[in-house]
């Protein structure tokens, strides 16, 4: 089956020639028609693969079966010796095809259960037409019919598990890119600290204008949950500079103060450059991100796990770069008193009167060094997390629902936050002293000394608490927003 996709619809072609049919059936549907963990299958399907007899099938013997069975798709056949072969000979010995074949029906069989919405063991054209809606390609009856006839073998216009099994046990992607969706991890967890990895899109959703419509919504949300958790977020900075063992604040204690000094609105100081921020530094990350990526993987694979960390990095400390002197000015229109400065431009242009360029880099390196933990665990995290529910919670379907996705994402950010919280706090200081004399501005490694010798270990995690009670917020409020942007600009019905 090959798909393409113009502009909403989707029309898919098939191969029915009585070649292709032959074809098809000697080199499948002979081998598939015993249980599906019989060994016995997988050698018959194996030995028609293997046409030199050598015990071993390799990307040119793979091709040409694949080419039988009418897929034609550029790389398939490298791209399931790559994924199954395991002393990279370019071939596949018989273990290492029927490990291939299992896995990969492991996820045939999540998929299909997913397209299956009634439970009732095939899939019929309505089914195929939500799915494909859920995907933001929209398709006609006559088209979904297309694609049903396409896998459908017993003429009922209807596709069981064996059927569906057969068209694509050999077709290197297992399903229309839903699991991919379902666990997309977006920029819809705000929780203020952007230091994750950036947002990844199809090669369809590029050639679209659906990737700006999701950055947009994206932005749009983090803005709204930022505001939402804006006085959590100034306590958290508040108590990182000003609590100490000598001066503890607790959390009604820094409300209390900050409400005196300023009023009930002082509770948003610096909501408004942090909101600002989002814009730039969302475009700036995930134009890095697409440039790394392309430099760590070849054309045309998948980037793998610690690649796509690698990347993110990258793109994180690029962005992070080019906006930090906005961080800067957030943190210190965050701490201001009240009168202190007009505005955003004010302290911009107070800051460099007084302290100069270098000032708004204060911080800048544990900033920097701190982008490595938190997005490695945070991935790291979401990933295991991810794994895990999809081996032991699958029997029915392969969409995990909202609250799995919110719980994965909260739970790898909180981790994240765990392992870069103290370099966060010793930025935040830094950012806040920058104010002070040159002789009496401390560096990264003492200033680290001197809270933990004043305040113990737990000196560097002052403020953590607040900034904990903000995510399950943040991530809510975000969740919501990004669902009804997504409606508002068409990209969920």
């Amino acid at each position: 089956m090959v798909c393409r996709t113009d502009g909403a619809s989707a029309r898919c072609f098939y191969n029915s020639s009585a070649m292709y049919q032959a074809l098809r059936t000697s080199l499948l549907s002979s081998a598939l028609c015993w249980d599906a963990d019989s060994v016995r299958s997988y050698q018959v399907l194996f030995d028609k693969l293997d046409t030199n007899k050598d015990g071993k099938v390799d990307v040119a013997e793979l091709r040409v079966g694949l080419k039988a069975m009418g897929i034609f798709r550029h790389g398939a056949a490298q791209k399931i010796v790559s994924s199954g072969g395991q002393n990279n000979d370019g071939s596949l010995d018989f273990n290492e095809f029927t490990k291939y074949l299992k896995d990969h029906e492991k996820k045939l069989l999540l998929t299909f259960k997913s397209l299956d919405r009634n439970n009732d063991g095939h899939i019929d054209a309505t089914e195929i037409q939500q799915a494909l809606a859920e995907l933001g390609i929209h398709v006609s009856r006559e088209d979904a019919q297309t694609i049903l006839q396409s896998m459908d073998i017993d003429g009922t216009m209807t596709v069981d598990w064996n059927e569906f099994r057969e068209h694509f046990l050999l077709y290197p992607a297992y399903n229309l890119e839903e699991i991919i969706r379902y666990w997309k991890h977006s920029s819809v967890l705000d929780i203020g600290d952007s230091l994750s990895i950036p947002d990844e899109f199809t090669e369809e959703e590029k050639r679209s204008d659906e990737w700006w419509k999701q950055l947009v919504a994206g932005a749009v949300a983090g803005a709204v949950s930022r505001t939402g958790t804006a006085p959590l977020d100034r306590l958290k900075v508040f108590m990182q500079v000003h609590s100490s063992a000598a001066n503890k604040i607790s959390l009604i204690g820094g409300f209390r103060q900050m409400i005196v000094e300023g009023g009930l609105t002082s509770l948003w100081r610096g909501n408004g450059i942090n909101v600002l921020k989002i814009a730039p530094e969302t475009a700036f990350k995930f134009m890095a991100y697409e440039q790394y990526k392309k430099l760590l993987t070849s054309e045309g694979t998948k980037i793998e796990t610690h690649k796509r960390f690698m990347a993110g990095s990258m793109a994180g400390a690029t962005a992070q770069t080019a906006i930090y002197p906005m961080e800067v000015l957030k943190t210190r229109l965050t701490l201001r008193k009240t009168g202190q400065y007009a505005g955003m431009f004010d302290c911009a242009k107070k800051i460099l009167r007084k302290e100069g360029v270098i000032a708004f880099y204060k911080g800048y390196i544990p900033n920097l060094i701190g982008i490595i933990p938190y997005a490695g665990i945070d991935l790291a995290v979401y990933e295991t997390l991810k794994n895990t529910w999809l081996s032991h919670h699958t029997k029915d379907s392969a969409n995990p629902g909202v609250l799995v996705l919110l719980g994965c994402g909260t739970i790898s950010c909180t981790c994240g936050q765990l392992a870069s919280y103290p370099l966060a706090l010793i930025r935040t200081r830094m950012q806040a002293q920058a104010s002070l004399d040159v002789s009496d501005q401390p560096s990264m490694s003492s200033l680290l000394r001197t809270i933990v010798a004043k305040d113990g270990f737990f000196g560097l995690y002052r403020g953590i608490l607040p900034n904990f009670m903000k995510v399950i917020p943040a991530v809510s409020i975000s969740y919501v927003v990004y669902e009804y942007m997504k409606t508002g600009l068409g990209l969920s019905k």
